[in-house]
C-alpha cells in the first residue's frame, strides 16, 4: 500500500509516472509528425519514432535544463524497466501469434544457413576488435571474456519486431525475399537470446533449476492455453469476440508466467514468443487476441518503445574523438558482418546478389534485446560504465536509423524484386505455394467458396495460404436531429458492428472448415461503398501477393431452380474486380438440384465429386485447366477435361491416329493442323503430366457450330457437380458462333453465361476463370 501511494499519490508534479506519461505522449505526437514528413520519402514508421525520441532526448530538447529535470529523474529507471518488460512481453507474444511457422519450417535450411554465417562472421569481427574496444572503454580486465561474448551478440543480433514492423510499413512482408528476411530475423533473435540466457544463467548457482523451471512454466502455459482456447471458443457462440474478463484471464496467465521466469532468469522473451507460436490459431480466441493486441501494439507500444530507444541517444558522447571512433567501429563491424555473412550464405545457396544485399541490411536492424545485452542484467558479466553503455547504445540506434532508409532506397531501385510475380496459375508449378484471396458478401456464399478453397488445396502437399475477405457495404448515414444518447441500439453504428449477425455465421463456418480440413483461413473484412469495394479487394490482393481472387456471382438459385438477382452493387463490384485485378479471377456460380447444393457437397458429403473443365481455346481456358490441375489432386474430386474441337479436324486427326498411336505425337501433329500452337502445346504438357498418369480424364467433342456446342453442353449438364470454364479470349471461334445472342451477363463470358442461365438446366456449380490480363502475354496470344 505504501509503495502504491508513493508511486501514484505524490503531490510533487515531477512524479516519475507523470514524466514517463509525458514522454510517451510527446513521443507519439512528434513521431506522427515525423511520419507524415518521412512517409512521402518512403521512410518507414520506426525511423520516425526513433527520430521523435532523439528530439526529446539529451541530443534535443532535454538539453534545456528544465526539460532535463522533468524527463530524467533518478527514480525513473525502475519505471522504464517495468514498462519495457510489459512491452517486450506483449509484442513478442503477438509476434508469435502472427508468425508463419510453416513457411519457416519449409525454408529452415536457407534461413538457418544465413543466420549461422552471420553469427560466424560476427564472431570473427567481434573477437578481432574486442580487446581494443575493451581497452578504450576502460572496462574491468577480469571480465574480458564476458565483454567479447556480449560484443558478438550485439553485432549478430537482429530485432525481429523491428523487421516485421518495417516490412509491414514498406509492404515487402509478403514478398519471397521479405518472408525470407523475416524468417532469418526470427531464427537469429531466438539464437542470440538463447546464448544470452545461457550466459546469464551460467553465472548463477542453480543453473539446472532455473533452466528447468523456465521450460516447465512455458510448457505448462502452452498446454493450459490450448484447453482454455478450446473452451472459450465453445462459449457464447452468439458473440464475435471473447469478453474482456476472458481476455484478461489469458493475458494474466501470460504476465504471471513471464514474471516468474524473469525472477529466475534474465528475460522471458523466448518464452512469450513460444507461447504465442503454440497458441491455437483457429477460433474466436485467437481472433480476439489479434484484434485486441494488434492495434495497441502497433499504434502505441512499439512506437513508444522505438521512441524510447532514440530517447536514450546522447549525442554529447560523440564530441570526444575516441568516442566517435568506437561508435564508427561498432557500426561498420555490424553492417560489414551482416552483409558479408549474408552474401557468403546466399552465394552458397545460389540466391541472387541483390536479394542477399537486401536481406543483409534487413538483418542489421537492431532493437529491444540490445538493451538487455548492455543493460543491468549483464553488469555482473561485463562490469559496464556509463561511457561504454552510452557509446554502444548510440551505435545500436545509428545501425537501425541507417538500415531503414537504405532498405527504402533498395526497394525503389529493385522494384522487380518485390513485384507480384505469380499472377496466373498457368505459369506456376503445382508444387509452388498458392496464395488465394476469396471474397464473400454474406453467409450465403461461404459454403461454396470454402468448398472451392478446399478443392484448390488439393492433397495439401503444396503450400496453400487462403485469405477470406468479408465485403460489407458502407451504408450512408441518415441525418437526424437526435442526440447520441437518444438513439436506439439498432441506430448506433460502429466499424466493429458492420456485418451484424453475418459475421457470426461466417466465423462459425470458417471455424468448422478449419476443424474439418486442417486448412487455416486468414479472415478479414473490407467496409466501403460498392463504388470503392473493388479497390479494397485489388489492393489487398496486391499486398498479399495473391495468385487468384475468388468472388461469388451476384445471382443465387431459388428453390425452383431459377436464378434470382441480388444487389446490383455486387455485380458492379465483380465487374470492376475483373477489370482491375492484379491476378487471375474466378467467379463462382453456385447451382444444384432443388434443395441439394452443387459443389458445396464436397464439405458435407464423403462421395466423390465429378468435375468437368470445358476447353475451347484461348488464355482463359488455359488458365481454367491450370486451376483444374490443383483441384484434380484433391482425394474426393474426379476431374475430366472436355475439349471442344471443330468437326473439320476429325478426319485429319483420325488419319494421324492410324499412322501413329503415340499420344504425344498425336497431339503435337494436331497443333500443325489447327494453328493454335499455344493451346495444343499447353494441353500436350497437361496430357503427359496428368492424363497419362490416370489422375485426370480427357474427352474430345467435335462440333460444327454453336448450336451443336449447345447440344453437347446439354448432354453433360446433369453429370457434374462443378463446371470450370474460361471467360473468353477465344476470338471469333466457330465453336461458339451464335451462342452470345442471348448473353445476359458478359462478365461470365459466352459459355459461362449460358451455364449460369435459368433457362439452361445445369445441376452443378459453375466456375468462370479469367486469366490476368498482361499486354505481353496478350500480344503472344494474338
Amino acid at each position: 500500500m505504501d509503495a502504491t501511494q508513493r508511486m501514484v499519490c505524490q503531490e510533487d508534479f515531477f512524479n516519475p509516472l507523470t514524466s514517463m506519461g509525458m514522454q510517451m505522449s510527446s513521443i507519439l505526437v512528434i513521431s506522427h509528425f515525423f511520419h507524415l514528413l518521412l512517409k512521402a520519402l518512403g521512410q518507414p514508421g520506426p525511423i520516425a519514432q526513433i527520430l521523435a525520441g532523439l528530439v526529446l532526448g539529451p541530443s534535443g530538447l532535454s538539453n534545456v535544463m528544465k526539460v532535463r529535470e522533468f524527463f530524467f529523474q533518478a527514480s525513473a529507471a525502475e519505471y522504464y524497466e517495468i514498462f519495457g518488460f510489459f512491452c517486450r512481453m506483449l509484442f513478442m507474444f503477438l509476434m508469435g501469434l502472427e508468425t508463419d511457422v510453416a513457411y519457416i519450417l519449409r525454408h529452415l535450411k536457407v534461413a538457418s544457413t544465413i543466420c549461422y554465417c552471420g553469427l560466424l562472421v560476427s564472431s570473427i569481427f567481434g573477437v578481432s576488435v574486442s580487446f581494443f574496444l575493451h581497452q578504450q572503454l576502460m572496462l574491468n580486465d577480469r571480465k574480458k571474456f564476458g565483454f567479447v561474448l556480449i560484443l558478438i551478440l550485439v553485432l549478430t543480433y537482429t530485432a525481429s519486431p523491428v523487421v516485421v514492423r518495417l516490412a509491414a510499413d514498406l509492404k515487402f512482408s509478403t514478398s519471397p525475399v521479405g518472408r525470407l528476411a523475416i524468417s532469418c530475423s526470427v531464427i537469429n533473435e531466438m539464437i542470440c537470446l538463447f546464448i544470452f540466457n545461457l550466459l546469464i544463467i551460467s553465472h548463477r548457482k542453480n543453473i539446472f533449476r532455473d533452466g528447468f523451471l523456465t521450460i516447465f512454466i512455458t510448457i505448462f502455459v502452452v498446454f493450459v492455453n490450448k484447453y482454455v482456447a478450446i473452451w472459450f471458443n465453445k462459449r457464447n457462440r452468439n458473440e464475435k469476440y471473447l469478453r474482456n474478463p476472458e481476455v484478461f484471464f489469458i493475458l494474466s496467465l501470460l504476465i504471471g508466467s513471464s514474471m516468474i521466469i524473469e525472477m529466475f532468469t534474465s528475460n522471458s522473451v523466448i518464452s512469450c514468443f513460444l507461447i504465442g507460436v503454440m497458441f491455437p490459431k483457429e477460433g474466436k480466441t485467437a481472433r480476439t487476441l489479434l484484434h485486441k493486441l494488434t492495434y495497441s501494439v502497433h499504434n502505441f507500444i512499439l512506437p513508444i518503445y522505438f521512441g524510447y530507444l532514440g530517447f536514450q541517444f546522447d549525442g554529447n558522447r560523440l564530441k570526444s574523438f575516441s568516442g566517435a571512433i568506437i561508435v564508427l567501429i561498432v557500426v561498420l563491424l555490424s553492417v560489414g558482418s551482416k552483409i558479408s555473412g549474408t552474401l557468403v550464405a546466399c552465394h552458397y545457396m545460389k540466391i541472387p546478389l541483390n536479394e542477399g544485399v537486401f536481406v543483409g541490411f534487413t538483418l542489421n536492424l537492431k532493437g529491444h534485446a540490445d538493451l538487455l545485452f548492455i543493460g543491468a542484467a549483464t553488469n555482473s558479466v561485463v562490469g559496464w560504465n556509463p561511457d561504454a553503455f552510452n557509446l554502444l547504445l548510440i551505435s545500436i540506434v545509428i545501425n537501425t536509423v541507417i538500415s531503414g532508409p537504405v532498405l527504402a532506397l533498395l526497394m525503389r531501385k529493385e522494384e522487380k524484386l518485390f513485384a507480384q510475380t505469380h499472377t496466373t496459375l498457368a505459369l506456376q508449378h503445382t508444387d509452388e505455394e498458392l496464395r488465394s484471396l476469396a471474397c464473400v458478401y454474406g453467409p450465403r456464399h461461404v459454403s461454396a467458396i470454402l468448398a472451392l478453397m478446399s478443392a484448390l488445396s488439393g492433397a495439401q502437399k503444396a503450400p496453400f495460404t487462403p485469405y477470406l475477405y468479408h465485403l460489407i457495404e458502407l451504408m450512408q448515414k441518415r441525418r437526424t436531429n437526435l442526440s447520441y444518447h437518444e438513439l436506439e441500439d439498432n441506430e448506433l453504428s460502429d466499424e466493429e458492428d458492420y456485418g451484424g449477425n453475418d459475421v457470426l455465421e461466417i466465423h462459425g463456418a470458417v471455424d468448422s472448415f478449419t476443424a474439418e480440413t486442417g486448412i487455416f483461413v486468414n479472415l478479414n473484412k473490407a467496409v466501403s461503398s460498392f463504388n470503392c469495394l473493388y479497390e479494397d479487394v485489388c489492393s489487398a490482393a496486391e499486398d498479399l501477393r495473391a495468385s487468384i481472387i475468388l468472388v461469388p456471382f451476384h445471382k443465387h438459385q431459388r428453390i425452383d431452380g431459377k436464378m434470382e438477382s441480388g444487389k446490383e452493387g455486387v455485380r458492379t463490384t465483380n465487374q470492376k474486380i475483373l477489370r482491375h485485378a492484379p491476378c487471375s479471377v474466378g467467379i463462382l456460380v453456385e447451382r444444384g438440384l432443388a434443395g441439394v447444393p452443387g459443389f458445396a457437397q464436397l464439405l458435407d458429403s464423403a462421395t466423390v465429386q465429378q468435375v468437368a473443365t470445358l476447353f475451347f481455346g484461348g488464355p482463359d481456358d488455359r488458365e481454367a485447366v491450370a486451376w483444374s490441375k490443383r483441384i484434380a489432386s484433391h482425394p474426393r474430386v474426379n476431374l475430366t477435361v472436355i475439349r471442344f474441337l471443330s468437326m473439320e479436324l476429325s478426319c485429319v486427326r483420325s488419319e494421324r491416329v492410324d499412322e501413329r498411336n503415340d499420344v504425344e505425337v498425336f497431339m503435337s501433329l494436331a497443333s500443325l493442323e489447327t494453328g493454335k500452337d499455344l493451346d495444343n502445346a499447353f494441353l500436350s504438357d497437361f496430357y503427359n503430366e496428368c492424363v497419362t498418369s490416370g489422375q485426370v480424364g480427357y474427352v474430345e467433342k467435335y462440333v460444327n457450330n454453336g448450336a451443336e456446342t449447345l447440344e453437347g453442353l446439354r448432354d453433360i449438364g446433369d453429370m457434374y457437380s462443378l463446371f470450370i470454364v474460361g471467360k473468353g479470349g477465344r476470338g471469333h471461334s466457330p465453336l461458339t458462333i451464335g451462342m452470345s445472342d442471348w448473353e445476359e451477363c458478359p462478365e461470365l463470358g459466352t459459355v459461362g453465361d449460358l451455364l449460369a442461365s435459368s433457362e439452361y438446366n445445369v445441376n452443378g456449380s459453375v466456375l468462370v476463370v479469367q486469366q490476368h490480363r498482361n499486354s505481353k502475354k496478350d500480344l503472344m496470344d494474338d
